[in-house]
């Protein structure tokens, strides 16, 4: 077959729905409040082909700029040639869902909110920057009466 250049060519994978997750659609996915400024992941479903973003939105994540009564305006960007441009794509709700890119990042900024509360209490100085894991302390391992075995390669034998 020649070579194809529909609107959502090469999506046959990309736009289908899950294994036992297809007909209607369940509430909470309208009853999700989304705000200006809430950080989206653009996922699009196959089954509402109204609002549908351009496969290349699909798996990407934006801010949201604009809310409307079925719909909201999402600012994405988009690497073209030497620059990165952000575009502002209309999408439907039924094809996007709240981010989780923030989460470990708001739990860190309020767990040292807490430690900074709790040092000034006690008056201590208090390290709020993530340590890497250091190296594990020196310890004796204990053979219980077995042999340690050595491991070494087998040598190579030819066969003809």
């Amino acid at each position: 077959m020649p070579r194809t250049h529909g609107y959502r060519r090469g999506t046959r994978y990309m736009f289908s729905r899950p294994f036992r997750k297809h007909g209607v659609e369940h509430l909470c996915t309208y009853l999700k409040t989304y705000k200006v400024g809430d950080i989206v992941d653009v996922k699009a479903n196959g089954a509402f082909h109204k609002g549908m973003p351009h496969k290349f939105y699909h798996g990407k994540t934006g801010r949201i700029y604009n809310v409307t009564k079925r719909a909201v305006g999402v600012i994405v960007n988009k690497p073209i040639r030497n620059q990165i441009l952000p575009k502002r794509i209309n999408i439907r709700i039924e094809h996007i869902k709240h981010s989780r890119c923030q989460e470990d990042f708001l739990k860190r900024v309020k767990e040292n909110e807490k430690k900074k509360q709790l040092a000034k209490e006690t008056g201590k100085k208090v390290p709020l920057k993530r340590q890497p894991v250091g190296p594990r302390s020196a310890h004796f391992v204990r053979l219980r009466g077995k042999e340690p075995e050595l491991v070494e390669p087998i040598p190579y034998e030819f066969v003809a």
